[in-house]
């Protein structure tokens, strides 16, 4: 069994800043890219960034420029700073991990339960 838990959403202002975090526990023998994706009411789930295992990062076009990536392989876990944080942003982001169990396994998607970010006055 993998779980994958975030934690450090909740309510902030425009202009405010919020720390995601997700730790990835259970049985992991390695975890290759980490995500964050959102998803917002009515609309379909996007991608927010992704860290490979080695550092290289990935983001999406609506947070360019605001938001920050990382991870500690050490802990399984993975970060997400969001900074200049807009109404747009509302929705509630998922961590998700490409990972194997065992030498043996596939690789496959794991995901969190998600955490809610709302952004509002």
């Amino acid at each position: 069994q993998v779980q994958l838990v975030e934690s450090g959403g909740g309510l902030v202002q425009p202009g405010g800043s919020l720390r995601l975090s997700c730790a990835a526990s259970g049985t992991i023998f390695k975890i290759n890219a980490m995500d964050w994706y959102r998803q917002a009411p009515g609309k379909q789930r996007e991608l927010v960034a992704s860290i490979t295992s080695d550092g290289h990062t990935n983001y999406g076009n609506a947070v360019k420029g605001r938001f920050a990536i990382s991870r500690d392989n050490a802990k399984n876990a993975t970060y997400l700073q969001m900074n200049s944080l807009e109404p747009e942003d509302t929705a509630v982001y998922y961590c998700g991990a490409d990972l194997i169990r065992h030498r043996d396994d596939y690789w496959h998607a794991e995901w969190g339960q998600g955490t809610q970010v709302t952004v509002s006055s």
